[in-house]
């Protein structure tokens, strides 16, 4: 897992463009129903504790060697 720190912005509900801080998450996982279902609720956590709208997930596959 890593977490990278950056500058994002968004349109709310209201079409108020808005600016904020932003974290990247990067998770690397078996893509099964288990691991999704984990996921939404690391990003149902997310949206109740910091009063998001929504949480961005995006879902690509690779193939990783250490």
């Amino acid at each position: 897992m890593a977490e990278l720190t950056g500058k994002g912005q968004f349109k709310d509900s209201s079409k108020t463009v808005v600016k904020e801080g932003s974290k990247l998450l990067i998770l690397l996982y078996p893509f099964n129903s288990d691991t999704n279902r984990k996921i939404q609720q690391m990003r149902q956590a997310y949206v109740k504790k910091f009063q998001q709208e929504s949480v961005l997930r995006v879902d690509e596959q690779s193939c990783v060697s250490f």
